[in-house]
């Protein structure tokens, strides 16, 4: 028989037990919600300005909204792309103004709280695959116009398909614990010690641009915490890397002249770099449509981010056979295009040698180019870009993982080796 003292103590951790999940629980709803204003339902009247469209267009460019809200093969802006992340797709929805199945219902006040507080029409949360994080430090006027713009394209009728996150992860509790954790909505603010320009590029990168979601590290949750961010990351689904804004030896251009950065996000080539994978599909649906005076605030801003030098660490020299194999593969696959010694060709084929983008301590990069070929965007500068072939169908992972590694520890490179088994895990 339990004795009462016994089972005093049992109820008294109970109770305390109870008083805590609640406690955590009313803070968790708290910080879901505050700062959140009453919400004006009244859909407008009277078609917008034309002037307000056209702002919106623009911004919608920025933000690259066409990139992700438009499947392969469908209509524009009319959803149905599924996002891969860790925790299983995200389908993105549908932004034309239908009534039923796009944004035709939405007020521009729900349209602002979906930017700025992540939350969707009915007040569900909203995933952070649609980038609000990012998207909250953009200001109402921007928000009106860009919900202008949207009101003003064809409204396409396609339902919004169900997402497929593995458990929990797909539920709204799961969701209001991620932004108690992570997210705060966010507001802009100019720095005065910096001219309207670089706080032009500010707002561009960390709003629309939203440059953090992809060139910034994750933690097992999927939350970018201070010290990660521009530090480069894995893209959803882990294919490709997005490298570090801050680090030179990555994707920084802290040191660049301003014009090739303007450059590389206007036309997808510069003479330091050329953009293919994801980034390809950035500039091609959006920043190459951004005026010159935008690029150069962004470049700004870009070449402003305090650098971060990567930690030395020894490498281990490739096995003879292993570099013998990759620079006979190299002469027969690479070497017609891009040059004994890696040289390239000026404006056609890029260098090799020297190329940032062969040394990433992430290889996700070349193994995919490699694999499916590698292609800049065809823009107004750079019409009709060279491209290169994909070998996955030729090469084995076994002969990719040798050539990458020759090139990898050719022409002065110091980068580690590349295995077959890294290859498989990869692709």
């Amino acid at each position: 028989m339990r004795r009462p003292g016994v089972a005093r103590t049992f109820a008294a951790a109970l109770a305390l037990s109870l008083l805590g999940l609640a406690t955590l629980g009313a803070a968790v709803a708290w910080l879901n919600l505050r700062g959140e204003a009453p919400i004006d339902r009244t859909l407008p009247t009277t078609p917008a300005a034309a002037e307000l469209v056209e702002r919106g267009a623009y911004l919608a460019r920025a933000g690259n909204c066409i990139g992700c809200h438009t499947a392969s093969g469908g209509a524009p802006l009319a959803g149905g792309r599924g996002i891969e992340t860790p925790f299983g797709v995200v389908v993105a929805p549908n932004l034309t103004p239908d009534a039923n199945t796009g944004l035709g219902q939405w007020s521009a006040d729900e349209f602002w709280r979906a930017l700025h507080h992540g939350r969707a029409r009915d007040g569900r949360l909203l995933y952070p695959a649609f980038p609000y994080p990012s998207f909250s430090v953009v200001t109402r006027a921007d928000s009106d116009a860009l919900y202008a713009y949207l009101r003003s394209v064809p409204a396409v009728a396609q339902a919004n398909a169900p997402h497929a996150l593995r458990f929990p992860y797909g539920t709204q509790a799961a969701l209001a614990l991620w932004r108690a954790l992570y997210f705060r909505p966010g507001e802009f603010r100019s720095d005065a010690q910096q001219d309207a320009a670089w706080n032009r590029g500010k707002y561009l990168v960390q709003g629309l641009g939203h440059c953090a979601a992809c060139h910034s590290g994750r933690d097992r949750l999927g939350g970018i915490v201070a010290p990660a961010r521009f530090a480069g990351g894995l893209m959803p689904g882990g294919a490709w890397y997005a490298p570090s804004l801050a680090t030179p030896a990555e994707a920084g251009v802290q040191g660049w002249q301003p014009q090739q950065v303007v450059r590389l996000l206007r036309d997808g080539v510069s003479a330091q770099a050329s953009v293919s994978g994801p980034m390809a599909d950035v500039v091609f649906t959006g920043t190459q449509y951004l005026s010159d005076t935008d690029l150069a605030a962004m470049a700004r801003y870009l070449a402003s981010i305090p650098r971060r030098e990567p930690a030395a660490r020894a490498v281990e020299a490739a096995a003879a056979e292993v570099l013998a194999r990759g620079d006979a593969l190299y002469a027969q696959h690479c070497a017609s295009c891009h040059g004994d010694a890696g040289q390239g060709v000026a404006g056609i084929y890029p260098a090799l040698a020297g190329n940032r983008a062969l040394t990433l301590a992430m290889p996700h990069n070349l193994v995919q180019v490699i694999r499916h070929g590698g292609f800049p965007p065809s823009t107004a500068g750079n019409p009709r870009p060279f491209g290169m072939p994909p070998f996955g169908q030729l090469l084995d992972d076994a002969e990719i993982a040798a050539l990458i590694t020759f090139m990898r520890q050719s022409w002065g490179h110091r980068a580690a080796p590349v295995s077959a088994l890294d290859v498989l895990r990869i692709r």
